[in-house]
C-alpha cells in the first residue's frame, strides 16, 4: 500500500485542470512506459475513468496492467503522452489523493493493526487524536474494528488484505487503486471481499481501478471492464457491466453474468492465442 499526495513525478501531470468540468477523475492519453531493459511494456495507451466509477482492467500476464496503476498513482513517469489526475483542489491533507493497495499486504510484523494502518498519517504527521479517529473509522469500514491491537501473524490472509485495505482508505482517498489484491486467497474468502469491497465501494463511492486476472471477479465487481493487449498494452475492448444497483450475490448465478463474462473471454482470446503463438 502507498498514499501518493498532489505531486507528480516525469509526464504525469498532478492537475484538475480539464477534468472536474467533465467528471473524468483519471486520463491518459497516448502513454506509453520503456523501462531500462528496453522492453516496452505499455501503450499507446488512452483511458479515461469517470469520479465515483469502478472500473476492473484485465488482460494476459505482462501486459503492462500494473504498470499502469503505477503510473496513474505517479510512482514512475511515463516514458511518453500525459497522465492527468482530478484532485480536490486546496486540499490540505498530505497523501489523499490516492491509495494503493498492492498484491500482498506488505505489513509490518513487528506492529500492531492500528499502527499498520495508521503508519500514512503518522509519515504525514497528522496530530495524534485525529489519526487515532480516522484509524478508528477506517478499521471499522473494513470490518477489524475488534482487531486494532492484533498482529499481522495473528490474521488470516483475507484478514491481512483488510488491513491493507483500511491502510489505504484512511487518508480518504479520492481515488483507490488495486492490483490483484485478492488473487492469492481462497474462493470462499475472495467472493466475500468482494461483496465487502461492492459494499464499501456504494457507501464512499470511491473512484476505483482494480486490476485482475479474473473475467469473473472483474465482471462481478466493476461498471466497466477494460481489456488489454498483450504487451505492450493497449486498450483492446471495453464492456460495460449494466445491471441493477446495488449488485447482489444473485447476480454471480444470473444469466446476464454468464453472458458478461463470455464477451470479456471473447476479447481476451486473440490476445491469448497470440501469446500461445510465440
Amino acid at each position: 500500500m502507498t498514499n501518493v499526495g498532489n505531486g507528480g513525478i516525469g509526464g504525469a501531470v498532478w492537475s484538475d485542470a480539464g477534468l472536474s468540468a467533465g467528471g473524468i477523475a483519471v486520463s491518459l492519453r497516448g502513454v506509453t512506459k520503456v523501462y531500462d531493459s528496453g522492453v516496452m511494456a505499455l501503450g499507446p495507451l488512452d483511458l479515461d475513468v469517470r469520479k465515483g466509477e469502478f472500473v476492473a482492467l484485465v488482460g494476459p500476464s505482462g501486459c503492462g496492467k500494473s504498470t499502469a496503476l503505477r503510473l496513474i498513482a505517479g510512482l514512475i513517469a511515463p516514458t511518453s503522452g500525459s497522465v492527468r489526475i482530478s484532485h480536490h483542489a486546496g486540499e490540505v491533507r498530505p497523501g489523499r489523493a490516492i491509495g494503493f493497495v498492492f498484491q500482498e499486504p506488505t505489513l509490518m510484523p513487528w506492529a500492531s493493526v492500528r499502527e499498520n494502518v495508521g503508519l500514512p498519517l503518522k509519515l504525514s504527521r497528522v496530530p495524534a487524536p485525529e489519526a487515532d479517529a480516522r484509524v478508528r473509522e477506517a478499521l471499522e469500514q473494513v470490518g477489524l474494528a475488534e482487531f486494532a491491537g492484533a498482529y499481522p501473524r495473528e490474521l488470516s490472509g483475507g484478514m491481512k488484505m483488510r488491513v491493507s485495505l483500511a491502510r489505504a482508505l484512511v487518508t480518504d482517498p479520492d481515488i483507490l487503486l488495486m492490483d490483484e489484491p485478492f488473487a492469492a486467497l481462497d474462493e470462499i474468502t475472495r467472493f466475500r471481499l468482494n461483496n465487502d469491497l461492492l459494499a464499501l465501494w456504494r457507501n464512499l463511492r470511491k473512484t476505483v481501478v482494480f486490476v485482475t486476472h479474473s473475467v469473473f471477479e472483474s465482471v462481478y465487481l466493476s461498471q466497466r471492464v477494460i481489456v488489454m493487449t498483450q504487451r505492450p498494452g493497449r486498450l483492446d475492448a471495453e464492456i460495460k457491466i449494466e445491471t441493477s444497483e446495488p449488485r447482489e450475490e444473485e447476480f454471480r448465478t444470473s444469466a446476464a453474468y454468464a453472458e458478461y463474462c463470455r464477451k470479456v473471454s471473447a476479447a481476451l482470446a486473440p490476445a491469448y492465442a497470440g501469446r500461445a503463438a510465440l
